[in-house]
Parts: C-alpha cells; structure tokens; sequence
C-alpha cells in the first residue's frame, strides 16, 4: 500500500498555499517546526494541528496522526527520554524528536500552530540508516516497524553490566590503580534499566505450540515477539460482511501437519510390543495452533489488501472489514491453565497407555478453555457498532452489545488509518480521537477528527466505523467506576 503522486493541480494548489502562509518558526530541542496557519484565528479547542506535505509525506503524517491518539505510547516516550542516557547523549535521539511531534499533536490546548512539520523525524530516521525520501512512495505499515525498531535500537545502547565470564571486556577495560579499584568497588551499584521494563507498548507476544492427533502430546510453547498483528482478509462467503473477527480467527486458526516424528507414540507403540523387535519411529499428524502469548498496552493491527491476481500482479483488495470501537481479544488469548492441564493429562497416558483419564476435560483444538468459553459467549468483534445502541438515559460509552464486565482483555479504538487508491498510487488519511481535555478523568476523547495532511475536521463515529480501514490502533482499557479508562 504506496502514498503515490497527486494530482498535479492540487500539489501545485498545497505548494502555493505552504508557501504564501507559512509565516512562524520555533525550536524545540534544537529541531526546527515549521508551523502555518491558514487563518487569522487560533485553531479551536477539541481539534488538532495538521502536517504538512513535503511531497509525498501523507504516509507519515498519517502514522503519526495515529500514534499521537495512543496516549500510553506517548507516557512511554516521556519515560523513555527522562533516562539520564537519553537526555546527555549528544547525537539526535529517535525517542525526543518523536515526543516532541507527537506531544505538539496530542495538546489539548488552543495554540496558534495548526500545522506542524515532520520533516525533522525523516532527518533522525536517516541518521538510524534509514533512507526514506520524502518524494518516493512509501507504506505506512512498514514505517510504523522503522520506529519501532529504531526505538528499540535506541534502547539496546543504553548501558549494561559486564559479564564476568566475558574475559575479553574485561580485559578490554583501562588499568587502573589499586585505591582507585578500591574506591570504585566501594562505591554504590546505580540501577540499570531493565530491557523488558522498557518495552515499547506495541510490543507483544506470541505463542506456538503443536500436539499429535494420535496421542495428544502437546510440545512446549515457543514465544515470539510482535509489534504488529498483519491479518490476512479472507475471502467473502455468499455476499456476506467481513469481520475483523473473522480476520482474527483466521490468524490463530490451526494448521494441519502431516508426517512429524512423534516420540510419544514411538514410546507407547513399543511398549506394546515387550521384548519384540524395535518398533520404527511413528510418524503422525500434527496440529499447529497460534494464540496472543501477552498483548500489548497498544495493539496495532493491519489488514493486509495487498493480492495477486492469476497473471502475477498485485491488486488491492477494496472489501470493508467491519471493526467496531470496542474489540475483545479474551478469545485470542493463550490459556497457561489450560495448557498445563494438556500436558499433564498427555504425561498420563504416556505412562499407562490402556487407561484414560476422562476426569480431565479435554481442551479444544485451539487450546482455548472450554469452560472458559460457556460463561462467555463469543463476542463479534465488528459486526454492531456501539454508535447505533445509544438510548436516552444512558452512558454512551456503556451503550454497548456486550457485557464488558467479563471481558478481561477489552480494547477501545483510538486511530484508524485509511488508503485511498490502489496498489501504484494514492493518499493515506487518519480518522484520531481529538485530544481529551486535561479536566477529563478520561485518556480518551469522544469527537474523532478527519486528518488528510493539513486538513483537518471532525467527524462522526459511524463515519469512522464505515471506513476502509488499513490500520487500526487500539489501547487496552478496563472499567473504573462508569468509564472506560486506560489500562496505565
């Protein structure tokens, strides 16, 4: 999904207009925002600052329209830049350079800069190796995974101990006298950062594990990390709607594979065969089963339109995926319960291969808990909207098609990005929640905005909701009292 080129007469129209009114500079950390204003008057309260277009920027100013609407991922940055390593480091850091944009983005104050320029973010990104040319095309998605492997670049230079078994540092380290290693043994152990504690929101895990069909031993449960769950849109089912639940069952669902060595069933064959000749190696069917090991703070997800035709070229699926604004992932989550009662219940049988242990509930395919799923009936994700359930007398925000109390992994949806065009050109725009007001007790604004560069206007849930949706970023929330409010 490529930001192409525009139409000649509205890049001639956008360069005429930056140029006539662009009238302001300011510093901040030492990096130049080239801040416009179209009118004479201060953009109002409840709305935010635009982006400038340095030629085919959108992609950019898309993402961080979306990013400025994840409130933790911007606590994180503050936390993240406060690090005594980040503040005396001289070169230009990722982290200040993308908090000070995403701050000036997310201000719930009235300002008189109603469009920002990002083009400082692509001079750091250029200093991490990344070569991104404000006039090529380029993918949202796939810079959304520039920043955060930057920014966990940034943070694998912060200091660690060394080893004492890595005699090669060791050695490495300057002569020093005996009172000086005195003293410096003496002195006190300052903290040092933990890697985990300073995970970015997004980041998440995986879990993969594999049973045999024949015996049910299951295998240990790999973890793998993600910022990003990229989903495939399955084909349409006689005419029919598709959900982002659909999307999602169709990531976690199982893959059947054939032929695997099975030691189990080796081992249980030959202990059928006492003093009998050596029993080959059983070869069985495995099922492959993948779950949400640990989801993030802030949860991205991308919906993969990118396809082939039969020819070889690719094609841009235009099908809209409803998504809905509150999401439930409690479905998609790896169980450790359930999973310890799996293996247990297998390690019996290994033992005594006669007996079974109907004692022991048998788990579903998926590894889901079963009973888990009787006390909790699916929730569809995407197929109501909470903007059509609005009755007199009630909190919009609990107005919902689903009774939250028992969902333990709730999302609340804060950005939506949307490509218009096809695969070889386009536009990249943002429907974001407005930056809440500091008197609120909530993180999250009820007005959306329509964000396409510099313009900027509000808009309805139930045009967000109708959207094409390219990328969605949601933020994981729990009940306090009769709001809905963020997780940190």
């Amino acid at each position: 999904m490529f930001c192409g080129v525009q139409s000649q007469s509205e890049r001639k129209e956008r360069e005429v207009r930056a140029v006539v009114t662009v009238w302001r500079t300011h510093y901040i950390y030492g990096t130049v925002y080239i801040a416009a204003n179209y009118s004479d008057s201060w953009f109002p309260a409840g709305m935010a600052p635009g982006l400038l277009n340095l030629g085919n920027t959108c992609f950019l100013n898309s993402l961080l329209q979306g990013l400025a609407a994840c409130p933790s991922f911007i606590r994180w940055l503050e936390k993240f830049a406060a690090l005594p390593s980040i503040q005396s480091c001289k070169d230009n850091q990722l982290s200040t350079t993308l908090l000070q944009l995403l701050k000036a983005l997310s201000s719930d104050e009235p300002g008189e800069d109603d469009v920002l320029d990002a083009g400082c973010l692509l001079d750091v990104l250029r200093l991490y190796r990344w070569h991104i040319s404000s006039f090529e095309e380029q993918d949202a998605h796939e810079l959304f995974h520039v920043l955060t492997s930057s920014l966990e670049e940034e943070r694998d230079r912060q200091p660690k101990v060394t080893n004492l078994f890595d005699m090669h540092s060791l050695e490495s380290l300057p002569d020093q006298d005996e009172k000086t290693m005195t003293c410096r043994s003496r002195a006190p152990l300052h903290p040092i950062p933990s890697p985990w504690k300073f995970q970015h929101p997004f980041h998440g895990r995986l879990t993969s594990n594999m049973f045999c069909k024949r015996c049910e031993l299951q295998s240990p449960v790999r973890y793998d990390s993600f910022d990003s769950l990229s989903l495939s849109i399955p084909l349409p089912q006689w005419g029919r709607p598709i959900s982002l639940d659909q999307c999602l069952q169709h990531f976690i669902s199982s893959e059947t594979i054939k032929e695997v060595e099975c030691e189990n069933c080796t081992k249980l064959q030959q202990a059928t065969t006492i003093n009998g000749p050596v029993v080959e190696s059983q070869r069985t069917t495995f099922v492959k089963q993948l779950k949400l090991g640990k989801l993030p703070q802030c949860l991205c997800i991308h919906l993969q339109r990118l396809t082939w035709s039969s020819e070889g070229t690719p094609i841009k699926r235009q099908e809209h995926v409803q998504f809905a604004e509150y999401l439930s992932m409690d479905h998609y989550k790896h169980n450790t319960s359930t999973q310890r009662s799996q293996r247990l219940r297998c390690t019996a049988k290994s033992i005594k291969a006669e007996s079974r242990d109907d004692s022991v509930e048998k788990p579903s395919a998926n590894g889901s808990d079963s009973e888990h799923h009787n006390n909790n009936k699916p929730f569809s994700n995407g197929t109501c909207s909470s903007v059509l359930l609005h009755t007199s007398g009630v909190n919009p925000q609990l107005s919902l098609a689903y009774d939250y109390s028992s969902t333990e992994y709730l999302f609340q949806l804060t950005a939506v990005l949307v490509h218009h065009g096809d695969m070889h050109s386009g536009h990249f725009v943002t429907y974001r929640r407005s930056p809440s007001s500091s008197r609120s007790s909530s993180p999250f604004s009820c007005q959306w905005l329509w964000m396409s560069d510099d313009s900027v206007r509000k808009a309805s849930l139930h045009e967000v909701l109708s959207s094409n949706a390219y990328m969605l970023f949601y933020e994981r929330v729990r009940r306090l009292g009769l709001s809905l409010q963020s997780e940190q």
